[in-house]
């Protein structure tokens, strides 16, 4: 399977947008990365093919986004993870724009004990489509702004935007 990138400039720094090509179909975002993000690519891996068109979808809509006029976003995706990373990042994928969740709540929603909030985290830390999938909203529950792939500075500025202030 061939995956394609390309990269755009944002609040976050320069992002590196990748993908897949599916058979017939659009191309399938794998990961959204931000310079400095624990666990994440910062170059594009060997064998990996340049591609601002197949992805200028992704672009259009994360500058939509930062620019404060998009809310949702309607991309194929193509994450890569266990089932239960899976079952994490599609409870994200609930949490309306400018709200948060704790980590228990968060676990509850994507029908885990809250107890497993420790796992939970780790799946959250580990996702690879950054601000598509909004792992940014969820805090501590102390209502702190805990852990945040991107950094706490970057968690602060996605939660910023969303209440109202465009960055882009």
């Amino acid at each position: 399977m061939t995956t394609a990138f390309t990269t755009m400039d944002s609040p976050l720094g320069r992002l590196l947008l990748s993908g897949v090509y599916q058979d017939g179909g659009p191309l399938a975002l794998t990961a959204v990365t931000a310079p400095g993000q624990k666990g994440a690519l910062s170059e594009p891996a060997d064998g990996w093919v340049p591609d601002a068109d197949a992805l200028a979808p992704v672009v259009e809509q994360l500058t939509g986004y930062f620019a404060g006029e998009l809310t949702t976003f309607d991309l194929p995706l193509a994450p890569v993870g266990t089932e239960f990373r899976q079952s994490v990042w599609a409870a994200l994928d609930d949490i309306p724009y400018g709200a948060t969740v704790t980590y228990g709540e968060l676990a509850e929603a994507a029908g885990h004990s809250p107890r497993a909030v420790r796992a939970v985290g780790g799946a959250v830390g580990a996702n690879p489509l950054l601000v598509i999938r909004p792992c940014h909203r969820v805090i501590g529950a102390s209502g702190a702004l805990t852990g945040f792939a991107a950094g706490t500075d970057n968690k602060r500025l996605l939660l910023e935007l969303e209440r109202g202030a465009a960055l882009f």
